[in-house]
């Protein structure tokens, strides 16, 4: 990728609908040229995740997604053995009256997860795209596991020895901020925060995934969450319930975002009763008003 520009890579992105401010398109840049994880951090629904999927849309590798969790561990992110297949592997051969004991740690019998889907790419192709999906859910443990994997693109199989990257994945890390990720994995990635669009590139957003609505309505649900998004809520609305509010008004035939309106949809935006409350105890039409 020596042709690969920060200007480039912004127009890329912007092909496959995703609009990236200069230093969120530098950081994808770099971590493509340096071939680096790239770790994300924002609120939720700043379309961090959004990023690696039009990163695999764009450069056509495969898309290996790792929802992380709590309690996740290597069985479900490398590998584990298939032992259903194994113990019929086994039963056939005992009816045959055959010895297969060296058999049934093969690869035959190897289910492969993400991360090692990732590691074992053959080269053939372009390398594929990793989402590590909110590691701030992940347990401590499972986190510092990832260290060797992000450090040296290579994982061991006790049984059948080390899997190591050809060409390394593209990977990128998420993280809502519910716990600070910690130094130790920072270090091994490149890092940037994304913040929320600005009201025109909001509105260019609302319009690019929801065309069937007009620059005036995207431009007054992208004033009226950025209303809600100074408000102190508990749960601020991110891009995508901007564009799930601007669908649900697209698909109701509205024109205009008036209070009546914005109270029977205000659940395609806000997503607990006690945000809700809040701005009703404001004053929708109040809102609305400061949004003109």
């Amino acid at each position: 990728m020596s042709e690969l520009s920060v200007e480039s890579v912004r127009a890329a992105l912007a092909e496959h609908d995703y609009l990236a401010d200069e230093g969120l398109a530098t950081a994808v840049f770099l971590a493509l040229r340096l071939r680096r994880p790239l770790l994300l951090e924002g609120e939720a629904g700043v379309g961090k995740t959004e990023v690696a999927k039009v990163l695999a849309r764009w450069t056509g590798g495969e898309l290996l997604r790792l929802q992380c969790y709590e309690g996740i561990d290597v069985a479900q992110a490398v590998y584990e053995w298939d032992y259903a297949r194994q113990l019929l592997h086994l039963r056939a051969a005992e009816a045959r009256g055959t010895d297969v004991e060296d058999e049934l740690y093969s690869e035959r019998f190897l289910a492969r997860r993400p991360l090692l889907q990732a590691i074992g790419h053959d080269g053939d192709g372009p390398p594929p795209v990793l989402l590590i999906d909110e590691v701030d859910r992940a347990d401590d443990e499972f986190e510092a596991f990832l260290l060797e994997i992000l450090s040296d693109y290579a994982v061991t199989v006790p049984e059948l020895g080390t899997f190591r990257a050809t060409v390394p994945p593209v990977v990128v890390i998420t993280s809502n901020r519910t716990r600070d990720v910690h130094d130790a994995l920072k270090r091994r990635c490149l890092y940037h925060w994304v913040e929320h669009p600005d009201f025109e590139r909001e509105v260019e957003i609302v319009r690019r995934r929801v065309p069937a609505v007009s620059v005036e309505l995207a431009g007054e649900v992208a004033r009226a969450v950025g209303r809600l998004r100074e408000l102190g809520l508990y749960k601020p609305p991110g891009v995508a319930e901007a564009i799930d509010w601007a669908e649900a008004l697209g698909a109701l035939g509205r024109t205009s975002l008036d209070a009546a309106t914005a109270e029977a949809t205000l659940g395609t935006v806000l997503k607990y009763r006690e945000d809700q409350q809040r701005v009703r105890s404001a004053g929708l039409d109040e809102l609305l008003a400061a949004t003109r």
